[in-house]
């Protein structure tokens, strides 16, 4: 079987900045959620998926922010999307699909979870990671675990991985410790570029392996010295945004065996009431399939 892991809260924040605006019957804007429920159902009846699971970050904030006090938080979050949230769990829910809320942990960590729990599956045949979340590409596993991003319709593959960043997934958090990532408020080592960080890591591999003297490396990279010394001014922070940057496998997911991902069809009362309330009940008409 091929499993398909959706980012749910990727879908959503694409759908409301992407997809037109609407209100429900009672005046709430409700545009992201109803282009949601055409996306996810589309997934599984025009797209072919027939395992999935969907993740949510039920709230903006996690383990992460006790961490370190720079990590993302939920400020300057559009309240009108805000207000989505818990409406969008409820799309995916009423679809019939099995649904993952992510409160202490993150959307990123749930799929971690699942590909670390169904990968070597007997059952299993492939994994794909709908999202382009680089974060999630430390996940991918040669051919048979991919990232897949559904607007741009790009699939990457390990060595799709390697092309991108010029590093092995399994040096991806280390990659993002050294350049950072801005959507998650992980600053970087000064210095340290896409480019650099690429080089280093490609033959390094890790970020204790990476020599304090930069006239030790083993390779040639424009400003070894400065990047050197750098790095081992800030190695402390180094490690610890790597922490941030590393997904967790032990997110709390019911399902043991990955056939409960198994997509039966939508739930019709559920559904209905969702449909009702958003205002979009021509999508009922469009259903194939109820469970």
């Amino acid at each position: 079987m091929r499993l398909h892991l959706v980012d749910g809260t990727y879908e959503l924040f694409r759908m409301y900045f992407g997809a037109p605006k609407s209100t429900s019957p009672t005046g709430k804007e409700v545009g992201a959620t109803r282009a949601l429920l055409s996306s996810l159902l589309a997934l599984v009846q025009k797209e072919g998926a027939t395992h999935v699971g969907v993740a949510f970050d039920t709230v903006v904030e996690s383990f992460r922010n006790a961490l370190f006090d720079g990590y993302k938080t939920g400020e300057g979050l559009d309240p009108l999307l805000f207000a989505q949230f818990p409406l969008a769990e409820r799309a995916a829910r009423a679809l019939g699909l099995r649904t993952w809320s992510m409160i202490e942990h993150e959307c990123d960590d749930a799929l971690a979870t699942a590909v670390g729990r169904f990968v070597d599956h007997p059952e299993v045949d492939n994994i794909v990671i709908c999202s382009p979340d680089k974060d999630l590409c430390q996940c991918v596993r040669g051919e048979r675990v991919v990232l897949y991003d559904r607007r741009q319709k790009v699939t990457y593959d390990e060595a799709g991985v390697r092309e991108k960043f010029g590093i092995f997934p399994t040096s991806i958090p280390d990659y993002l410790a050294l350049v950072g990532d801005a959507a998650d408020g992980i600053p970087g080592i000064p210095r340290w570029g896409a480019k650099s960080a690429g080089q280093v890591l490609a033959h390094y591999g890790h970020l204790e392996a990476i020599p304090d003297d930069g006239e030790a490396w083993e390779i040639k990279v424009r400003g070894a010295k400065a990047l050197a010394q750098s790095l081992a001014k800030h190695r402390e922070q180094a490690q610890l945004y790597r922490k941030l940057a590393t997904l967790r496998e032990d997110s709390p997911l019911d399902e043991e065996e990955p056939a409960q991902l198994a997509w039966r069809g939508a739930e019709r009362e559920a559904l209905t009431l969702l449909c009702e309330e958003l205002g979009e009940t021509r999508l009922l008409s469009r259903v194939e399939h109820w469970a």
